[in-house]
Order: structure tokens, then C-alpha cells, then sequence
């Protein structure tokens, strides 16, 4: 099934609406929080674009690019991947990804940025070592309070930033298929939530308190000017791994 998968630009109405139809089911958001046609039509004009997932041609997944300019040049802000239900951890997210960076490059971008939950230790391994984004800067409640994951008590939308140097050693590695080791040790480690919606789920809280430590840590090392350029993972003890620059 996954051979049959088509991945490629979503440029009609129909595919623009399928994308708004699939972030719906997938991230269950407030209706006021889901992004309309328009804004991919806005995104696909404005020089961004998004890249589909097909099977069968119905769409499983897509991934939003958003022109942006950081760093002092051309750049692209990943602002959402959604892969369907039935569709997850079959790899689709990854084929996703690494499809933006060839369009990326393919006009003429090196980097791209996007955001992820600091707490869930899934996301930070996908992004650190499956991609090869590195993290350096940890914003509190990017998004606003979220209460509808932990009601009656609020849980800010905290959020690391990945960044993807599209032409880095390590990068150029995975997109190639193959492995990287760092050739130093970690300077820090900031031990990882194992299993955070069970933690919210049992005791938000818990989950709360959890959020403020992973917070902290991150605050101070980001403060000693150190970057997050890995993640190692364990059952038991999952972790960030943080270098000197």
C-alpha cells in the first residue's frame, strides 16, 4: 500500500479542500483554528506551497509551506503536516518532509522552520533525528491557553522551534539514507515526558507540572547559549540532547 503512495503539489480547489477537510479529522481543532481554502490559496500566490499525499487519489496527508524570510534571507515556515489516521506511522510524514525540502531547494530555499510540542517525545525524535532539525529557542504559550485538552486548569501552548538547514552535513546525510553520530558529548540533557496524553489524562496537573519542568530546563540552557541537536530515545527515560555551538 505505502509503494502506491503519490506525493505531489495540491493545486485545485478540490485538493485545497480536501487539506481543510483532513486537518479537521486529524488535529480536531476548534473550528474558529482550522486554516480555510483561502489561506492555502493566499499561501500557494504568495510563493508557499502545499504537497499532497495520495493513495488511490484520495488525499492521506499534506504538508503546508509558507513563504517566509528569516535569517536574513528566503525561507520557507512549515505551519502544519497532517497525515490521516489510518495512515500514521507508516512513514507518510517522513516522505512528506523530505518532498518540502526537495521543493525547497528546487526553489532555491535553504531553510525551513516550524514549531513542536516540547512534551511530546515522538515528535522532538521524528524532528532531531529522522529530519536532523535542531532547536535553540523555546516560546511560551506560542498559541494562546489551551483549554480544551485540560479543562478547568489551562495548559499554555508552549513550543520549540525546529530548524532545518536543508544543506547540512547532517541533513544531506539522512536525506541520502544514512546515518550521522555526533562527534562530541552532550554538553546537557533534559530528560523527556514517555508518554504525555497518558499524563494528561490521568492527571492534568501532573501534565502541567510536567510542562513547567521541561520549560525551565530548556530556558536555562537556551539562556548558556546551548543547541538541541539531538534526541535519544528509551522507554524509560527518553531525552533531549543539547552541544555547546
Amino acid at each position: 500500500m505505502i509503494e502506491n503512495i503519490e506525493i505531489r503539489e495540491c493545486t485545485s480547489l478540490e485538493e485545497l479542500g480536501a487539506c481543510v477537510d483532513l486537518q479537521r479529522a486529524v488535529f480536531r481543532l476548534p473550528e474558529v483554528e482550522i486554516s480555510p481554502v483561502r489561506h492555502f490559496i493566499v499561501t500557494r500566490n504568495a510563493g508557499g506551497f502545499t504537497l499532497g499525499a495520495f493513495s488511490g487519489g484520495e488525499l492521506i496527508g499534506f504538508v503546508l509551506s509558507v513563504p517566509a524570510f528569516l535569517r536574513e534571507e528566503r525561507a520557507f515556515y512549515s505551519h502544519m503536516t497532517a497525515v490521516r489516521n489510518d495512515f500514521q506511522s507508516a512513514g507518510i510524514g517522513a516522505r512528506l518532509k523530505w518532498a518540502q525540502r526537495i521543493h525547497a531547494l528546487e526553489l532555491g530555499v535553504r531553510f525551513i522552520k516550524w514549531t513542536f510540542e516540547p512534551v511530546k517525545s515522538r515528535n522532538a525524535y521524528f524532528n532531531l533525528e529522522k529530519l536532523g532539525a535542531v532547536v535553540a529557542d523555546y516560546q511560551r504559550n506560542f498559541y494562546g491557553t489551551d483549554y480544551a485538552s485540560t479543562p478547568g486548569i489551562g495548559l499554555a501552548s508552549d513550543r520549540l522551534f525546529a530548524e532545518w538547514h536543508l544543506e547540512s552535513e547532517k541533513v544531506c546525510a539522512l536525506a541520502n539514507g544514512g546515518q550521522y553520530s555526533e562527534t562530541t558529548c552532550p554538553a546537557l540533557t533534559i530528560e523527556a515526558t514517555t508518554d504525555w496524553e497518558a499524563l494528561l489524562n490521568e492527571s492534568p496537573e501532573g501534565a502541567l507540572n510536567e510542562q513547567i519542568r521541561i520549560r525551565s530546563k530548556f530556558e536555562d540552557a537556551f539562556e548558556k547559549k546551548l543547541i538541541c541537536r539531538g534526541f535519544r530515545r528509551d522507554p524509560l527515560h527518553p531525552e533531549y540532547l543539547l552541544y555547546t555551538k
